[in-house]
């Protein structure tokens, strides 16, 4: 089986290389071009509102969307504009919803921070692409779920914070992140060909990061061949000023360890008949290296591909979709250039992970006013992560240290990882009128977790020997619900309510994880804070419950201004949280080194509360001199571990986003300024560095003419050296606690992207 998964995969990426040159040709030849991006937030005006729910959402396709995901409470779509902007300013995806209400970041490689949705991250959250359920695979989590799609292939973003109906998510408690890239687009019926495509490229001063994307399609009436690629490279970023005084191969101001350099490619090929569509989608990236500046190692590899299929099919009873995907992750970590203390320092860390997931949603119009929705989804997850020896085992008299890392065999951190999840889920959703909306849904899920024996450097310690004596299978059984209620009072007053119980069980490294020894402890370290962990076989599932509500005010044609609150209020039981490490499967836990701990996993008692409050207003309305809207968005969030009496980790300090836009023709510009609250409540236990508040100013201009669209912008006009509340601990050359990672200096950008 392995053999042939090789060759196929060679053969694979052999036939997309293939695809690239010759799609390539026929858009320098022809001038195919992709279409300008079309809105990707749901039209709010009232006299469209009626339109909103039309059954028609793939070019002449009838097939009826489901009615959840165009008007969904407790929703958020990343504005359209918004999109085409971030691909110019950013190559890191997560970083495109950066001013959503509810949205923070957890800092990582240049492509890989880690969305935080009300004070929860990484795991805790859904995050599908393109309706795969992606994990990372790597026990620092250097792949997280968004850096496999690069920004350019973002066509719409939906988050759903805290409350998430049943049938867009289970396994995680904080909220859903869901990212696609453009629906297939047929030729009209009658007609030639339908070529489109496009091209673009981009320049930020900063880190002399530059890159740029392909996109080029061709179909009929049936059929849709459309193949995307883009590449982006970036040496390290500077800061605003000097922040530390222990860079010895960068300057003071230089964010060591900040360097990556990203290729993905695609190819798709979407079919229609009558009522139904299939899409068959495969990609692969490529990530040549990636530096940490949080993290003790870099990512020196990482390729992954995916396979994906979808159907949908309408039927006089309601619609019936299918989805079937594959993804395999190779991915390799060492010392780069930046933490190569000594030219012969050399630690490679392999993981090999293979993500495969099933799903089927069938939504029943029970009547004209109720839809029914029952699914079933099964993910199927393998890891193996190992470290190859660094040579031979030195005889006597060589000491212990000498002999780390050395070995006959390689260390297995885990081994043969098994986590495999199906759930079954039901959903009711009644429009009872013009002001209500209720929707009642309930998830049963069932988490089976193993793992195989283990080793350090090819011998069985008494420690390993321990570990592998243990039943390791854990089965958990998880039941979700949700209750949400929409009520619009009148045409300026819209209120939600909502109220769920969400369940995710541990992942494999937290489970897994196994050595109280100081360096596998050190290499174990997903959260960017400089410590050492160990898992917790014993780990139960989070189980949270979680009540919000939003109230909504704006005037009656939604066009001059809006105000929007939504508190919220979260009780988790069992939270996986961390503490000093203990003595365990006869092993003592080393001392703390150099001002960092070791830590273990365990079930704490946890709440979280906060609120968004968001809003915007037409200030100037003037053909001659064009639209100016004001907006802002605040942001605050406070969580606490009930058991220890301590802050939970990585929580934003409050903070907002005052923007000015102005709208003429075909400009758009963009005045933000971006403030952010000192950040004194931190968790002790991690050594979690305190930050001061900040304020940044940005600008952002763009022009649309024709088929050219042309963005330029100053990020940190000011030149303001902060660093990231979020961002974790500074490691970038040697590791210090006490010093957070900087956030980037001043950062000139432009971008050109030509559609035809």
């Amino acid at each position: 089986m392995n053999y042939f998964m090789k060759h196929f995969t060679r053969y694979l990426k052999e036939k997309m290389k293939k695809y690239a040159l010759l799609l390539g040709v026929s858009y320098l030849g022809s001038g195919i071009a992709a279409e300008p991006v079309t809105a990707a937030k749901p039209v709010q005006k009232k006299e469209t509102a009626k339109k909103t729910e039309e059954p028609l959402v793939l070019d002449m396709l009838t097939i009826k969307a489901q009615r959840s995901n165009i008007d969904q409470p407790f929703g958020s779509y990343l504005d359209h504009s918004k999109i085409a902007l971030a691909r110019t300013a950013t190559s890191d995806t997560a970083q495109m919803l950066n001013g959503t209400p509810g949205m923070s970041f957890s800092g990582g490689g240049g492509i890989s921070s880690r969305p935080i949705i009300h004070g929860m991250a990484d795991d805790r959250l859904r995050v599908q692409v393109d309706g795969m359920n992606l994990i990372s695979a790597c026990a620092n989590h250097m792949n997280p779920a968004l850096s496999y799609v690069a920004p350019s292939s973002v066509l719409s973003a939906q988050v759903l914070a805290g409350i998430t109906p049943v049938s867009m998510g289970g396994d995680s408690i904080g909220g859903t992140i869901r990212v696609n890239s453009a629906d297939p687009e047929f030729a009209e019926d009658g007609k030639g060909p339908l070529l489109k495509g496009q091209a673009s490229t981009f320049y930020r001063s900063n880190g002399d990061a530059r890159g740029g994307n392909i996109a080029a399609s061709i179909a009929n009436e049936h059929a849709e061949l459309k193949y995307t690629g883009s590449t982006v490279q970036s040496r390290n970023y500077k800061a605003g000023g000097n922040f530390t005084t222990t860079n010895t191969k960068n300057g003071n101001d230089v964010v060591s360890s900040s360097a990556y350099k990203s290729e993905n490619q695609s190819l798709s090929l979407a079919l229609r008949k009558d009522d139904h569509l299939a899409v068959i989608k495969v990609g692969q990236q490529n990530i040549p290296y990636q530096a940490f500046p949080n993290v003790r190692m870099d990512m020196t590899g990482d390729d992954s591909w995916f396979a994906n299929v979808f159907t949908k099919s309408k039927f006089q009873w309601g619609n019936l979709e299918t989805r079937a995907y594959h993804e395999d992750a190779q991915h390799k970590m060492n010392f780069l250039a930046d933490k190569m203390t000594t030219p012969t320092r050399n630690m490679p860390m392999d993981t090999h992970g293979v993500n495969q997931g099933l799903s089927v949603k069938a939504n029943i119009d029970i009547t004209d006013k109720h839809l029914l929705t029952v699914g079933s989804e099964y993910q199927r997850y393998r890891l193996d992560d190992w470290w190859d020896p660094i040579g031979p085992t030195l005889p006597p008299p060589a000491t212990m240290m000498q002999n780390m890392m050395r070995g006959p065999a390689p260390y297995w951190n885990i081994n043969a990882g098994k986590r495999d999840r199906i759930d079954l889920f039901t959903e009711w959703e009644g429009r009872w009128n013009q002001q209500w909306l209720t929707q009642l849904g309930a998830r049963v899920g069932i988490v089976e977790m193993n793992a195989g024996n283990v080793m350090d450097y090819g011998a069985v310690t008494p420690e390993a020997r321990t570990v592998n004596s243990q039943n390791k299978k854990q089965t958990d059984v998880n039941i979700d619900w949700t209750a949400l209620a929409r009520y619009t009072f009148n045409d300026m007053q819209t209120y939600e309510l909502g109220a769920a119980r969400k369940t995710r069980s541990p992942n494999l490294y937290e489970r897994f994880a196994w050595s109280r020894g100081s360096m596998a402890m050190f290499m174990n370290n997903w959260v960017g804070d400089g410590n050492g962990y160990v898992g917790n076989i014993n780990l139960k599932p989070e189980v949270a419950h979680t009540v919000s509500a939003t109230a909504n005010w704006h005037d009656a044609e939604q066009e001059d201004w809006e105000t929007k609150i939504t508190p919220f209020y979260t009780h988790v039981e069992n939270y996986i949280d961390a503490g000093l490490c203990q003595t365990a499967n006869g092993k003592t836990c080393a001392s703390p080194s150099g001002g960092f701990n070791f830590l273990q996993l365990g079930n704490y008692d946890a709440h979280l509360f906060g609120v968004d409050v968001s809003g915007s207003k037409l200030l100037l309305e003037n053909v001659k001199y064009g639209n100016l809207t004001g907006k802002t968005v605040l942001n605050y969030v406070r969580g606490q571990n009930n058991d220890t009496g301590g802050n939970l980790y990585q929580q934003m300090p409050f903070n907002a986003t005052v923007a000015l836009e102005h709208k003429r023709g075909g400009w758009s510009n963009t005045i933000e300024t971006q403030i952010v609250a000192p950040k004194s409540d931190i968790q002790t236990v991690r050594v979690e560095p305190k930050t001061a508040g900040y304020a940044l100013l940005n600008l952002r201009s763009s022009y649309t003419w024709k088929h050219l669209r042309i963005d330029g912008g100053i990020d940190n006009l000011l030149d303001k050296n902060y660093s990231l509340p979020l961002g974790g601990t500074y490691i970038g050359e040697r590791s210090a606690t006490g010093t957070a990672v900087p956030g980037m200096g001043r950062s000139f950008n432009v971008g050109m992207t030509v559609n035809y």
